[in-house]
């Protein structure tokens, strides 16, 4: 999952003439007015005597927004989660089994690439055309996968839609710091954290049922008739965020282009990592320590510098998303599988530990939502990592035969608690340190640090399982939660640096 600042208002610039309704919309959502970008208060006039009551994100001004935004990052999640589950179906029709692997990392390495020039193109010109841009080729791979009549037109579909929805993605969350008050920042990314969970607890299941009942194409088809709808619900909210011409700075640079080429450079380093962490032997090795080579050189000059020292303030930010997704994802995967192998279970219960998860995650996002939480921002992110790690060491301690499952439900609570106190929280974080004009582009970097690191530690523990599973005993699942617990204990030392002071 990955869901945004000037001292002075800029300089007025006249509105493009509008219809009734978006004179209206916009009107109101001029009285919320930013006093840097995403950081906006209510300086709307309050009549004498009368409280002013706090704003909802489902209030008139913010609704069709706030509806529109998170039935699109919804549908990227359930598009993300769905072809999991309807991807063996597709490959046996299209008899594409020897390019499974490849329609997923396709995916992958083309949204690497579309959050960077997201988060630039962000900067210059406002999110008006990123987002719509990103729309409309997310649409196009849908079709273009749904009516597919080979196993490369699906891929190519899934490239499109890669590319689309790293541009949508980076675009909402510049909507966000450009449209949403300070005070509401922090439930509009909670809301978006739900638009995640609640695909990954019905998504399977609904997948199954279209793939059954009517036909795998539907999977991809049936997505664009709801984002074209949802994307007309975020248009009157978007008319005055593009940035003028007299206020753009120059041109396509030549560090913007560089940018780009460290980007794919950066993708091509997670394919590889996707592709030794399905071999074995010295193979894997060498491919692992290439791809891990590769990452090393891109992925510092895609990050805020300071990032991999964890200085202060955003680079920390960045940092900390990164080292939530890696130590959630590596213990995530591996919950279903070692319940079924170590304990017995059957796939329905063994998968319910990751459904009460998603639901904590969602119950932690709501915590978080507070606009002034008593602990501080970083006090959630010390709260959040810290309840990862205990979550991953509860987990782990399933493996003894004695210890009830149930403890290891509980323990997979607590650690999706935690992942719903942090990401949100850092998304925040993220919005409240960007300068004017880098919101982007931090928005970006935020993103990509979470799906390069998932991605890189999915490979590497994957690598690590194959070698040990045919050992005796569960050296391998305790390999991995080692390796969960090692990431989450890094950020748990780190998150105090979120914030540009300690707290």
């Amino acid at each position: 999952m990955t869901v945004i600042a000037d001292d002075a208002p800029p300089p007025a610039v006249p509105a493009p003439p509008a219809t009734t309704g978006e004179s209206a919309t916009r009107a109101t959502l001029t009285a919320v007015a930013p006093n840097r970008e995403g950081q906006g208060e209510n300086t709307s006039p309050e009549a004498p005597g009368k409280p002013s009551s706090p704003p909802s994100l489902f209030s008139r001004p913010f609704r069709a927004l706030s509806i529109g935004s998170i039935a699109l990052a919804a549908l990227i999640a359930f598009e993300a989660l769905a072809v999991s589950t309807a991807m063996p179906t597709v490959a046996k029709a299209l008899d594409g089994l020897s390019l499974y692997a490849v329609a997923f990392g396709g995916t992958l390495a083309a949204g690497v690439v579309s959050m960077v020039v997201s988060g630039l193109w962000n900067d210059r010109v406002g999110p008006v055309r990123p987002l719509w841009t990103g729309v409309a080729l997310f649409v196009a791979g849908l079709v273009l996968a749904g009516t597919a009549t080979s196993m490369w037109t699906l891929i190519g579909g899934r490239v499109v839609q890669g590319l689309g929805a790293g541009l949508l993605s980076v675009s909402l969350y510049v909507v966000v710091g450009k449209a949403y008050p300070k005070d509401l920042q922090p439930r509009i990314f909670a809301a978006f954290a739900a638009a995640w969970v609640v695909p990954s607890i019905v998504g399977p299941a609904l997948t199954g049922v279209i793939v059954e009942r009517l036909d795998w194409r539907w999977v991809f088809l049936a997505v664009p008739m709801l984002a074209i709808p949802a994307a007309l619900l975020v248009r009157p909210a978007l008319r005055g965020m593009t940035t003028p011409l007299a206020q753009r700075e120059g041109g396509w640079s030549r560090a913007s282009t560089g940018k780009v080429a460290w980007a794919v450079a950066a993708a091509s380093g997670a394919l590889l990592f996707q592709y030794g962490g399905q071999q074995t032997g010295v193979f894997a090795i060498v491919v692992l320590l290439v791809a891990f080579g590769v990452l090393a050189l891109a992925v510092p000059r895609l990050l805020p510098k300071g990032s991999f020292t964890f200085k202060r303030g955003l680079p920390s930010t960045i940092m900390l998303r990164g080292l939530a997704g890696a130590a959630f994802a590596a213990a995530d995967v591996f919950i279903p599988l070692m319940l079924s192998r170590e304990r017995g279970l059957s796939p329905a219960m063994a998968g319910l530990a990751l459904t009460i998860g998603a639901l904590f995650w969602s119950l932690g996002s709501w915590t978080q939502s507070r606009p002034k939480p008593p602990v501080g921002r970083a006090g959630l992110v010390r709260a959040g990592m810290a309840g990862i790690l205990l979550g991953v060491g509860v987990v782990s301690l399933a493996l003894i035969p004695a210890v009830p499952v149930a403890l290891a439900m509980a323990g997979w609570s607590l650690a999706g608690f935690g992942m719903g106190l942090v990401y949100p929280t850092l998304s925040v974080l993220t919005l409240a340190a960007s300068a004017p004009g880098e919101a982007g582009r931090n928005s970006a970097s935020l993103q990509l640090a979470d799906s390069l690191a998932s991605a890189a530690v999915l490979a590497v523990v994957g690598a690590i399982f194959a070698a040990l599973v045919t050992r005796p005993g569960p050296l391998a699942f305790v390999a991995v939660y080692a390796i969960s617990a090692l990431f989450a204990a890094v950020g748990l030392i780190f998150a105090g640096r979120v914030t540009a002071e300690e707290e």
